[in-house]
């Protein structure tokens, strides 16, 4: 009998979702890769930013079942009573971003942004709904915008099986945390694959000097597109003969990239879209090539406090923003931490066995070392 109950535990745990806080493996600012100029935050991550929380639900079954949920809060209050100024760029529209229109016409958010699996949209939206309604001050809400993003990680989970259920998803809302954010194989990035490498999460930040406004801005990427990869210029899918048309083809593009950039600038929705879309340039810099059937996306917010929209106000609003000549470092802060953004995600992953068996490898650090001080670059 003391057999069966410890086996039947081991079954149990075996099959309960993971709501993780774990830390960080590796990150390029935590070697000697040095991606751009600005200084980093004290986290090098998204929640460098005030207010920003992220949490995540891990969902690791059986041999086949390897996806998540990553939830992004903007700040710690009614998002739906406190709704914040924001935009959306579709670097390529191959994808199913939900809530995107509203976003682009009245230039908020009053939604958590929660990253999942691509057949795990609507399960993702149910659970932010019942999530919103049930909030305290939303008793007579009655039509929520939820934003949902997603990559598609069926080469190693069992995306048709639609394993994300709404309580993982709120388990993602009510588990986020500030400060050190976990990396690589977790949430929504537990099953994507990266430049034929494991992907996943990965964050970075970077601080603007004082006389630029000392401001902060903050990078989350769910990381399962292609292209040849770069690290920090280095071409290291070259040279590790893994790249996107080699042998014609060794290694398919598709998958899709949500970028999440948050900044404490004082900015309108003008310019969080254009802020947006220099955090694409910082993909392109890693190799990433937006190919045909990839979802690639960046939603870009600001958490200054002055700019929150109350719900249902019709009094006269007062904001003070940045001009646009302002708005030159934000850019270079932008891409240089969504490049490194995303070379952590690579830094974090481990290598994964999943669906069918099939085995996603991490990239190779010791071959990634011989490789950056061919070019004079070093790695820890």
């Amino acid at each position: 009998m003391k057999k069966m109950h410890w086996l039947a535990i081991f079954i149990a745990l075996w099959f309960i979702p993971i709501h993780s806080t774990a830390q960080a493996k590796e990150k390029a600012t935590g070697t000697n890769i040095r991606i751009g100029v600005l200084p980093a935050g004290k986290w090098n991550s998204i929640t460098d930013v005030s207010g920003v929380m992220v949490g995540h639900t891990t969902i690791i079954k059986a041999d086949s079942i390897r996806t998540g949920v990553t939830a992004i809060l903007p700040h710690s209050g009614n998002m739906f009573q406190q709704k914040v100024p924001a935009a959306v760029y579709t670097g390529n529209g191959f994808g199913k971003l939900a809530g995107t229109t509203q976003i682009k016409e009245l230039g908020n958010i009053e939604s958590p942004i929660v990253l999942t699996n691509t057949l795990s949209v609507a399960t993702a939206m149910n659970a932010v709904v019942s999530y919103t309604l049930s909030q305290k001050g939303n008793e007579n809400v009655q039509s929520v915008n939820a934003v949902i993003g997603e990559t598609n990680d069926g080469y190693l989970n069992d995306i048709r099986g639609r394993h994300v259920k709404e309580l993982d998803v709120l388990g993602a809302i009510n588990s986020v945390t500030s400060g050190k954010l976990a990396e690589g194989n977790i949430g929504a990035g537990t099953g994507t694959v990266c430049f034929g490498f494991k992907g996943g999460i990965g964050t970075a930040s970077r601080v603007l000097p004082k006389r630029s406004g000392g401001y902060t801005v903050g990078v989350l990427v769910q990381t399962n597109f292609g292209g040849v990869l770069q690290v920090d210029g280095v071409p290291v899918g070259k040279e590790l003969k893994k790249y996107y048309l080699q042998d014609q083809l060794n290694e398919a593009p598709d998958g899709s990239c949500m970028i999440v950039v948050a900044t404490d600038a004082p900015l309108d929705a003008r310019n969080l879209e254009r802020l947006a879309k220099r955090a694409f340039m910082g993909l392109a810099k890693t190799g990433g090539i937006a190919s045909n059937g990839s979802g690639d996306y960046v939603i870009a917010f600001s958490t200054d406090s002055t700019l929150r929209i109350p719900s249902n106000s019709t009094e006269k609003l007062t904001q003070t923003v940045l001009s646009n000549d302002a708005m030159s470092p934000l850019f270079m802060a932008a891409i240089e931490a969504t490049e490194e953004a995303i070379i952590n995600s690579l830094l974090a992953a481990e290598t994964m066995k999943g669906k069918n068996g099939r085995i996603i490898e991490a990239l190779p650090k010791e071959k990634l070392k011989e490789i950056l001080k061919k070019y004079n670059r070093s790695i820890n």
